[in-house]
């Protein structure tokens, strides 16, 4: 299983957020495409934060409880050290990382520490069935 890279099972058009952008925006765009959350990145594709479903939830309940403006997703996006990997990484290196406390989706980065992807646990979890499958089915 050495030879699974994330790059192979990584998401290549994830759902990504802005800074400047509304919450409410955010909250649309995570709604339609299913994604739990999804990188926040500045205008050279480089991540500065992460936004997930919990901090928009905060974030509406927080706005309708004051009456207040809409937040933007720089208002309430995780903006500390956003856990990353990047696309050689090894999917099974990966999978031992992942436990409960850990992130749910990775943002790939590629050698200029620029996003070219996401990879989520059930992604990881797609890759090393399939590895066992044809494994399986080799022998």
């Amino acid at each position: 299983m050495q030879s699974l890279k994330i790059a192979d099972y990584m998401n290549r058009r994830p759902l990504i957020f802005t800074a400047r952008m509304s919450i409410e925006t955010a909250v649309e765009k995570l709604l339609t495409s299913g994604q739990r959350g999804g990188p926040v990145v500045d205008d050279d594709n480089r991540v500065i934060g992460f936004i997930s479903e919990h901090d928009c939830l905060e974030a509406m309940l927080r706005d309708t409880y004051h009456k207040e403006q809409s937040a933007t997703v720089g208002d309430c996006m995780y903006g500390g050290d956003v856990l990353t990997v990047v696309g050689y990484d090894n999917i099974t290196d990966l999978a031992q990382r992942m436990d409960r406390k850990r992130p749910k989706i990775y943002p790939v980065l590629d050698e200029n520490r620029k996003l070219i992807g996401i990879i989520t646990r059930t992604d990881v979890l797609k890759a090393i069935n399939q590895q066992l499958r044809d494994s399986y089915s080799k022998s």
